[in-house]
């Protein structure tokens, strides 16, 4: 029977592009004069070859347009959709009535081939849902009674999935915030003023030799200058600004050491700089320029 259905479909439906497709797929699986079957919606992606919201919309018009019924009542092999062709099962039921000439041409049927034989689909795989549909829930109480349909599918729920989430901040609590409390650490930030030197690095100061080499009155002149080069940088971790600190120690000169910038006559290098090689040049001349009391 599915020749007929698919033959009703070529020639009598006004269905065009995907919608055509659609239908020729599922009178495709016609098995009976009732014109029912089953299809999923990824069968349907797959034979079309197109996109599922397409087939979805697909769909809808030939619901809307009448040339496709969805039975809600019915289910096909793991729960797929069962529908029915209702005006190529007219035709069907009508041509097969002509045929008969020895039957009454009367019958009880006000609109042939509407009638479902529940019993006749299940060698299909087609049977009665477990759970019987609510009567507050039944659209079209007027019509068959077991052809109820549904024009359009239910939308689908939407919303937050999560539940026991908190709308807004981190789920974790080691995510950082917007504010920076939190670090990715899990530890307070401070500003370079607000720091103060711990005794790990006080310790370290002393054993690397720093201490020694730019005395108690060097290293806190040192620390001064380090914290005016970091005034304005953005709060840090306390181990951030103890290894920057420490790097800046270990660079740091001794207060005795000789100005290797100086030029002759002048105490302090230009203000435009120099370059390696001048410098270098600049501090052998001062050195010739120097008394050496043999004079």
């Amino acid at each position: 029977m599915s020749s007929d259905a698919r033959e009703w479909v070529w020639e009598h439906s006004c269905s065009r592009g995907t919608a055509r497709l659609v239908l020729l797929s599922i009178a495709d699986r016609v098995a009976d004069e009732q014109c029912v079957a089953w299809a999923s919606l990824t069968s349907l992606v797959e034979r079309t070859n197109a996109s599922r919201s397409t087939v979805r919309e697909a769909l809808d018009r030939l619901l809307d347009g009448g040339e496709l019924e969805q039975l809600d009542d019915l289910t096909g092999p793991q729960r797929s959709t069962v529908y029915r062709l209702p005006l190529a099962a007219k035709a069907i039921a009508n041509a097969a009535r002509e045929q008969e000439a020895d039957e009454d041409a009367s019958t009880d049927e006000r609109e042939p081939g509407l009638t479902l034989r529940v019993a006749g689909l299940r060698r299909y795989g087609i049977r009665p849902r477990e759970v019987p549909d609510s009567p507050a829930t039944d659209r079209n109480p007027a019509g068959p009674e077991t052809g109820t349909s549904r024009r359009k599918p239910a939308r689908r729920r939407t919303g937050n999935r999560h539940v026991g989430v908190p709308e807004t901040g981190p789920q974790n609590r080691s995510e950082p915030k917007v504010n920076r409390r939190y670090s990715s650490s899990g530890t307070s930030v401070t500003s370079a003023s607000e720091w103060q030197v711990d005794p790990a690095t006080h310790t370290w100061a002393r054993q690397q030799g720093h201490l020694d080499r730019l005395g108690e009155q060097g290293l806190q002149a040192a620390d001064a200058k380090w914290r005016a080069h970091r005034a304005d940088f953005k709060p840090r971790p306390a181990g951030a600004w103890a290894a920057d600190w420490r790097s800046w120690i270990a660079r740091e000169h001794a207060p005795g050491r000789p100005n290797l910038y100086a030029v002759p006559g002048n105490g302090t290098a230009p203000k435009g700089g120099m370059t390696r090689a001048e410098a270098h040049t600049a501090a052998l001349l001062a050195a010739l320029d120097e008394p050496t009391g043999t004079e």
